[in-house]
């Protein structure tokens, strides 16, 4: 990005900005924006800038030399451990410091200050899902550990460090644009920010949806439309496997199926959640199918892409552990990488730790509750939400206790979150609410040596559960379904519970020796995509219904067919455009289309339809139609049968239609309750498409078929504001191929380690190490990640302090 034009461009439309999902008019005068003193021209940044500086602080024990290569890669060597955590708060601070404070200010609910009332409700939503009470108590569990607290204090100390240094002149881009100042870092922003992931990892529901599904849909149906599990599932762990005795037994309340039929006084869902496809891609490799004999292990997380990215790439050397990752700006340590011994990664569990409970309160005064048959005391939490240029907002949230959890109650008469709650009360249980310490996993990971440091680490995992992979050079590999996991019988959580009594609390979690994992499998690999973990047939907890198959049903097939393993192998499997549910619906499809019934556009585009390979690559137009079609395939099925359902009712999974087909094409839903005929899959199939038709002659008139086109990729800024962002990327992919690129989500950190004696490591991620758009590093990678390309990634030592890659060199000392 070019600091000139992009000023011009800012300047010219003084921007509307987009926070938080909300217009706002820059509030910054112009006349300050455009101050040669002050203003936004003092970020535009030279393109041979010199970061070389010697800094000195009272807060360092020791020396701390950190050298920034040709990418803006910190390789960070200290003499003392909590040094090194105080060198990267400062360096996240002065490369990405508006960024972090955004995303503690949202994850506080507290975006009013910045942009005024149009975020109330956001951070009232926040607010009483817990986030703050949240990430207290996290807090108080993590000071409890010396070591974590230490690594915090001297975290926090680097970022206000930096702060302390700037003048208004320096203040980052988006402070002077929006008009306001940084406050000062701590312990308790950090412990916001990994809540933050925890909402993100950890906080989807479809609590209310599914509830709606389960009171207008008879239990035939509904078994129909969301089953528990996908003939088309290749879970994490092989089926077959033979798991633990089971040792917590809970007990399904009598009442479990008839509280939900019939019942049309539930919740209308309108609020936003995070993005359900927040997940990723790992797997590991042993070195019996390897070239080189070594394990090779593979992560790239899918996460929401922004610019400034969520990742800052860096190495950490201390006496203790030399490690090389991606770290979180807003946290310490190395959350995804490898080490002089290991390698470690990480995707989503997918599992619903979040479950909504009916509160009967005795009177609006809301003082008491019901519940066992006694009416209890009500607890309140008083928030003051600060709201720039208005009034402070006083929002009094109650909290009940439901057995030994207090939980707050998230809607209620006076908030609905966009929800039409009919004047219902409704508590959250959430696992991100209890004490946990998720800091300490990361910290254990940097200094693990082997898989008994890997074992050790992955338990201090609770929320957000996540599917923990592992290598060593030693030759293990490893993976395991880590989190702290509620032991639910069938079905619960799936809906809105009743809150009156303890029969539809969780009754215990499911014992860390009961948590599925494998370690150095016969078939010679270990992978995860978000797929459910376990076989039901031989798992006794219930896991819950949606997860995506596809990618996991993808990976296990070519890793299964793959010998001779190399680097550039797992390369080229991690940017894989093929789509397996496509390729398992397309001769259904092709079989059953009336073709004399086409008219010569829809004929031109089930010709497309046919010859795809069922490869969303960039160029294709047959990933555009089998889109467009399928879309039409499922309301032409599923929208006579949803014509009296409540407004927001939940819809059938994309393999629910298509493995019900595959199973029986007179699958009940084809015909169209509506008409006096009985319509065949063919009728189905042959009207979609002429549907369908209709929205891809528009597609294809706006010059727009070619699948990366129509998908126009992006990478927003976080503050929404063009000239900031990066849009119509050439990159393929979809929701079911391994590269699961889609709109403004997708691989956030692409990842491969071979490790071999010198390890071969490769990575890059959609961003830039600057959070400054005035930056030659801001989106430095950006083209390269669309185009499929990794960077080697550089292992410093002490002996290469004179290598021909280093920019400058900063020293930090007492």
């Amino acid at each position: 990005m070019r600091i000139v034009p992009f000023i011009a461009s800012a300047v010219i439309s003084t921007g509307l900005i987009v926070a938080l999902n909300t217009n706002l008019l820059l509030p910054a005068p112009l006349g300050k924006l455009l101050s040669p003193q002050h203003g936004v021209w003092q970020n535009a940044e030279p393109a041979a800038t010199d970061y070389s500086a010697n800094l000195k602080f009272d807060n360092l024990s020791g020396k701390v030399d950190v050298y920034l290569d040709d990418r803006l890669v910190p390789h960070i060597f200290a003499e003392q451990e909590n040094d090194a955590y105080f060198v990267q708060g400062f360096l996240h601070a002065k490369f990405r410091l508006w960024q972090m404070e955004l995303q503690v200010f949202a994850a506080g609910g507290r975006a009013s200050e910045i942009v005024g009332e149009k975020a109330l409700d956001h951070d009232r939503e926040f607010r009483r899902l817990g986030m703050v009470f949240a990430a207290e108590i996290a807090l108080q569990e993590m000071e409890k550990d010396p070591v974590i607290k230490s690594q915090c204090d001297a975290y926090t100390s680097g970022v206000n460090a930096f702060i302390e240094t700037l003048t208004e002149s320096s203040l980052p881009l988006e402070y002077k644009l929006i008009g306001y100042k940084p406050e000062k870092w701590s312990n308790l922003k950090t412990s916001l920010f990994l809540k933050y992931m925890s909402y993100d990892l950890a906080g989807g529901e479809d609590d209310f949806e599914m509830t709606n599904a389960k009171s207008f849909f008879n239990t035939e149906d509904f078994n129909k439309l969301f089953p528990a599990l996908q003939d088309s599932l290749d879970p994490i762990i092989p089926k077959g496997t033979i798991f633990e005795p089971q040792k917590v037994f809970p007990v399904v309340p009598q009442i479990a199926d008839s509280v939900y039929l019939n019942n049309r006084d539930v919740a209308f869902v309108q609020s936003s959640k995070p993005d359900r496809d927040n997940g990723s891609n790992n797997w590991a490799v042993s070195g019996s199918k390897t070239k080189s004999g070594a394990p090779i292990l593979c992560n790239d997380p899918h996460l929401g892409l922004n610019l400034p990215s969520l990742w800052y790439e860096i190495q950490i050397s201390v006496p203790a552990f030399n490690a090389y990752g991606v770290s979180f700006p807003g946290a310490p340590g190395v959350i995804i990488g490898y080490n002089d011994s290991c390698a470690f990664g990480f995707t989503n569990g997918g599992r619903d730790v979040r479950d909504y409970y009916e509160i009967n309160f005795k009177d609006d005064n809301r003082q008491e509750y019901s519940f066992n048959g006694e009416w209890l005391k009500t607890k309140f939490r008083i928030d003051t939400i600060k709201i720039k240029g208005k009034p402070d907002f006083v929002d009094s949230v109650a909290y009940v206790k439901l057995g030994s959890d207090w939980c707050p109650v998230m809607y209620d008469k006076s908030f609905s979150g966009g929800r039409s709650t009919n004047n219902k009360y409704y508590a959250v249980r959430w696992k991100a609410h209890d004490a946990s310490n998720e800091l300490r996993i990361f910290n254990m990971l940097n200094h693990a040596k082997n898989y008994s440091d890997y074992s050790a680490a992955i338990t201090n995992l609770h929320t957000p559960g996540q599917n923990c992979v592992f290598a060593t050079k030693s030759g293990d590999i490893a993976l395991r379904t880590q989190g702290e996991w509620p032991a639910k019988w069938k079905g619960q959580g799936d809906f809105v519970m009743p809150g009156t009594d303890s029969s539809f609390l969780w009754q215990g979690m499911i014992p860390q020796d009961e948590v599925p994992y494998q370690y150095n499998p016969e078939r010679g690999f270990v992978s995860s995509a978000n797929q459910k973990p376990v076989d039901d047939a031989t798992y006794p907890y219930y896991l819950g219904r949606d997860y995506p198959e596809y990618r996991g049903f993808t990976i296990n097939k070519r890793l299964i067919e793959m010998t001779a393993i190399t680097p550039q192998d797992m390369m080229a499997l991690q940017v894989d455009n093929f789509d397996a549910g496509a390729a398992m619906a397309k001769p259904f499809i092709v079989a059953n289309m009336n073709e004399a019934d086409l008219n010569a556009a829809e004929k031109k585009y089930f010709e497309i339809l046919k010859s795809w390979n069922c490869r969303n690559d960039v160029g294709t137009t047959g990933a555009t139609v089998f889109a467009s079609f399928w879309k039409s395939f499922e309301e032409t099925v599923y929208d006579d049968e949803y014509v009296n359902a409540p407004k927001h009712t939940m819809r059938p999974f994309f393999s629910s239609l298509l493995e019900e087909i595959l199973k029986d094409s007179a699958y009940k839903f084809i015909d169209n309750v509506s008409t006096e005929q009985t319509e065949t899959l063919a009728d189905a199939v042959t009207t979609a498409l002429k549907k369908a038709t209709v929205e891809l002659q528009k597609i294809d008139a706006a010059g727009n078929l070619n699948w990366d086109k129509n998908k126009a990729t992006h990478i927003n800024h976080l503050a929404k504001l063009a000239p900031f962002s990066r849009m119509n990327l050439p990159i393929g992919g979809g929701v079911r191929n391994i590269n699961a690129s889609k709109v403004d989500h997708g691989p956030s950190w692409r990842m491969v380690i071979s490790l071999t004696a010198e390890t071969e490591a490769y990575g890059v991620y959609p961003g830039g190490q600057s959070g400054n758009p005035g930056s030659k590093y801001y989106d430095s990678f950006v083209d390269d990640w669309a185009a499929g390309k990794y960077y080697s990634l550089w292992m410093m030592t002490k002996e290469q302090t004179g290598d021909k890659r280093i920019l400058a060199k900063m020293s930090f000392s007492k």
